[in-house]
Order: C-alpha cells, then sequence, then structure tokens
C-alpha cells in the first residue's frame, strides 16, 4: 500500500485545490489516538487519504483502505500532492513519483461498483471470472472469443493494474475490470444474463470459512443471473475446498453438477503449472442451470427522508451494533466535520459480506460518502434499519 512517513502533520486549509487535485475536507476521529481523513479528489475518483500515529510514534500519511482507488496512480498522486501543497517533512516513503504508467493512461477498462449499478453492460454473451489473479485465463478467454463481454472481478491491486496493462498491450475491447467482492457483485447482476461465471482457485480460507467465495447464498445468485444452460465453474487444488464445495452445491434442492480431477483445460494459471509438477491434483466442479429466475428488483432508494437529525443525540450510536433479519449495522468508528458535521464508518448489510462505506451527518442531512451502497435487497434492508436508528 502506497504510504510516506512523516515527521509532523501540517493540515491544509480546506478546501484546497491545485493543478490536478482536490482536497475537500477534514474529518477527525472522535477517539484519543490520532487520525485524520483528508477527503481528496482526482480526475473522477474521490477518495480519502489518512494521517495516523503508528506503534512506533511516527506519523503516517497513507490512502485508506474502503475508498482506495482501484488504480494506485491516483493514491501516488494524492499523497503526493498533499505532501507538496503542505510542505511536509518525508522520513521516508514507497510512492512511486514517476509519471504515470503508459499503459494505465487508458484505464477505460476499469470500472467502478456504481458503474454497474447505474447501468449494467449490455452483450450478447456476458462471462464472469471471479478472482483473475495474474488474468492468464481471462485475457486468454477474451483474446479467442472477441464476441464475448468479460466481467473480471479482483481485489488485488497490483493484480488489476498488470492485467490492465495488458489489455491495453493487446487493444482488447471485451473486458471489463472491477475491484469488488464478489459475493456482493452477484446481488447486483440482472437474472438470466450470464454464460459462465469461473471461479478458479479461490483463497481455500480454511481457518476463516466464512469468508470463502462458495456458499449457499452466492451458489443460489449464481442460478439466478445464469441462463439456462449456462455454468458456475469452481476449479481448485485444495481438497478440504473441494469437499466443502461439493456439500454446499449437493446440499441445494435441485442440482446438476459435473465433477472432473485433473482435467486439461487451454489455459492454465502459473499457480497451476507449479502445482501439477508438485503432482497436486486439481478438483472442478461445475453446475449446470435447467432454471428461468424471476427479473431482479432494485426499484428501492438510498436517500435518507428525514431532514432533522439530533447530532448530539446521534453520538450515542459510536461503538454499536444493531442487529435485524439476517442483518444488521455496526458503528465502528466515529468522526467530526468542523464544527457542524459528523461521519461514521460503518458496515452494514449481511454478516457474511457487510458492505463497508461513510456516513457523513448534518442537522439538516445525511449522505453516504463516497458512493452509495450497492443496490441488493439486503442493503435496501440495511438502509432501512439505518434511517430508523438515525430517526430515533
Amino acid at each position: 500500500m502506497p504510504h510516506m512517513n512523516i515527521s509532523a502533520f501540517k493540515p491544509l486549509n480546506l478546501p484546497y485545490k491545485d493543478a490536478t487535485s482536490s482536497f475537500n475536507f477534514m474529518a477527525v476521529n472522535v477517539m484519543p489516538e490520532l487520525e485524520y481523513l483528508i477527503a481528496t479528489t482526482i480526475e473522477d475518483k474521490e477518495f480519502f487519504l489518512v494521517v495516523r500515529e503508528t506503534s512506533e510514534k511516527k506519523l503516517l500519511l497513507k490512502t485508506d483502505k474502503i475508498t482506495r482507488p482501484s488504480a494506485t496512480y491516483y493514491a501516488h498522486q494524492g499523497l503526493i500532492n498533499y505532501a507538496k501543497a503542505s510542505n511536509l517533512e518525508i522520513i521516508d516513503t514507497n510512492v512511486n513519483t514517476t509519471e504515470k504508467n503508459m499503459h494505465l493512461k487508458q484505464d477505460a477498462a476499469l470500472k467502478s461498483i456504481n458503474d454497474f449499478a447505474e447501468a449494467f453492460p449490455e452483450a450478447d454473451d456476458i462471462r464472469i471470472e471471479v478472482g483473475f489473479g495474474s488474468g492468464r485465463h481471462l485475457l486468454h478467454q477474451a483474446q479467442n472469443n472477441p464476441d464475448i463481454l468479460f466481467i473480471g472481478l479482483e481485489i488485488h491491486k497490483p493484480s488489476i493494474e498488470q492485467v490492465l496493462k495488458q489489455i491495453n498491450i493487446l487493444h482488447l475491447d471485451n473486458i471489463l475490470l472491477l475491484d469488488y467482492d464478489a459475493r456482493l457483485f452477484m446481488e447486483l447482476i440482472p437474472s438470466n444474463l450470464v454464460s459462465k461465471v469461473y471461479v478458479h482457485f479461490p483463497v481455500p480460507w480454511d481457518k476463516r470459512p466464512h469468508r470463502r467465495v462458495i456458499s449457499e447464498t452466492f451458489i443460489t445468485e449464481a442460478i439466478r443471473v445464469l441462463q439456462v444452460g449456462g455454468r458456475l465453474e469452481l476449479r481448485t487444488d485444495s481438497e478440504n475446498y473441494y469437499a466443502y464445495s461439493y456439500e454446499t452445491f449437493i446440499g441445494l434442492n435441485k442440482t446438476r453438477l459435473e465433477i472432473n480431477k485433473n482435467q486439461e483445460i487451454a489455459i492454465t494459471s502459473k499457480y497451476e503449472d507449479r502445482w501439477r509438477k508438485m503432482e497436486k491434483n486439481i478438483y472442478d466442479i461445475t453446475l449446470i442451470n435447467d432454471e428461468t429466475s424471476p427479473e431482479l428488483d432494485l426499484s428501492q432508494s438510498f436517500e435518507f427522508q428525514n431532514s432533522n437529525f439530533d447530532l448530539e443525540k446521534l453520538k450515542a450510536l459510536h461503538n454499536r451494533t444493531e442487529k435485524f433479519e439476517n442483518g444488521f449495522v455496526h458503528f465502528e468508528r466515529m468522526y467530526t466535520i468542523g464544527d457542524d458535521k459528523m461521519m461514521f464508518r460503518i458496515s452494514m448489510g449481511s454478516f457474511d459480506r457487510p458492505e463497508h462505506l461513510y456516513l457523513i451527518l448534518s442537522e439538516t442531512c445525511a449522505e453516504y460518502f463516497p458512493v452509495l451502497p450497492i443496490k441488493t435487497a439486503t442493503n435496501f434492508k440495511a438502509h432501512n434499519y439505518l434511517s430508523e436508528l438515525l430517526n430515533g
């Protein structure tokens, strides 16, 4: 993660603008430990820079994990521009001060979750790869199927940038990339739209199974988004993950599966090449969808109707977790913004795939920052419950 160790923090007089950046406001953590969030805009990317005291009593300037843009170029630029504008003394840094990589100057393939929420892309055939890693399989499929739209999901930012470079080098126009939790993304996809969902070599999460991509909920959503005859393909080298996934698939009321072991495919990842040399087994489970699903209804909104908030009373929500049926809202941290606003960092939604975001409040307004939650049934329930909490 790009960061700078600095000797002292010098706040700017906000809002502040230079040639390429805008620093809009600063939020201050109410807890004793030092933490400032600086709202930053570069081009159309909005995110927070964070100033925090480390265990070594140094000051760390970095980008916020929740709002950090997928292309690390923007994070680097935000850090560099803020340090320059406020004349910070930098002790050490891993921030790249070079120009934007020529192969990253075009980032049309890199999308945000809001791009999909506002208008899901249309194509005659759409396929999705969850956790594309090095991108070998995704790039191979796109090169060999130019009439098919591929959507690749990955949360490892260096992998995203590497694949984005290859997309631009190869001049591919049938791949869209997204840095987002695939479990949440599935709930946003229109029904009966996708021909294939690839889940190749997901992290096994043997010690934290609730974080696994494959679950009854994920499979149910996959069935909804798949066309009749569409396929969900799981490929794994983990015998534990295979056994767990098989039990999850077979536990559904109606399932048609294909099971294969050490099946050859057209393109393999570098990890699979290594595992084959080690003579590890590779397991495939493929679900074939046989049903047409009802259309998805995402017509609700994330607006807050009340325009009269008691900020002093709302401070009592700090550190609280409130549960509703199949979901929760947790008020993780509280910040002040100037003299008349406050902000919560919140988690909300379902227990196994929560949404993390910020909520800014004044006496007359409540709004999510920097983007709205994605439109899922669980998030709408969480939003309605949050509205009730804010209204007392």
